[in-house]
């Protein structure tokens, strides 16, 4: 089975964001935008919020189709070219074993990614890894400058081992 199918017969619980606390998300990545010069352009901005309301990873296909909501879907290259912003600007990750994007809700700028990846019902969790550190030393020793890192674990989270 390939990652991101579920295997389980059981509800899944994932935790997007909605409401106040996406309002708040989104003032909050465009405060970010203007203090580094940059402009969160709306379609920027509606892929960001698919993101944020997801709660967990999606492929770029899936934002295309839902992106003009009840309308017609968006081009591709207008939901490609926001993702590659999102990624730049620290707003998104993509996981590549997945082939998919997640909402970044850490503050820090270029920090190292590591998530988590249940391989039943897809939930994904974010953590700061503490090899980072290590990794990005060695590849500095081998001459080389990283400009990020990140690692993807798969299992089953808790609520999946739990059913």
């Amino acid at each position: 089975m390939a990652h991101g199918e579920t295997s389980c017969g059981h509800d899944h619980h994932h935790h997007g964001v909605a409401g106040a606390a996406l309002a708040a998300e989104l003032a909050a990545a465009e405060a970010r935008c203007v203090a580094a010069e940059q402009r969160l352009t709306a379609p920027r901005r509606r892929v960001l919020e698919q993101l944020l309301q997801a709660g967990q990873p999606v492929k770029a296909y899936d934002l295309i189709s839902t992106f003009g909501g009840e309308g017609p879907p968006a081009k591709p290259p207008t939901v490609y070219r926001a993702l590659d912003f999102l990624e730049k600007q620290g707003f998104a990750h993509r996981i590549e074993s997945l082939n998919a994007y997640v909402a970044c809700r850490k503050e820090a700028d270029g920090h190292a990614a590591a998530f988590l990846i249940c391989d039943c019902c897809g939930a994904t969790r974010e953590i700061e890894p503490a090899a980072s550190a290590d990794i990005i030393t060695a590849g500095a020793a081998a001459g080389y400058a990283l400009t990020g890192v990140t690692i993807e674990a798969h299992g089953l989270c808790a609520d999946c081992r739990g059913a």
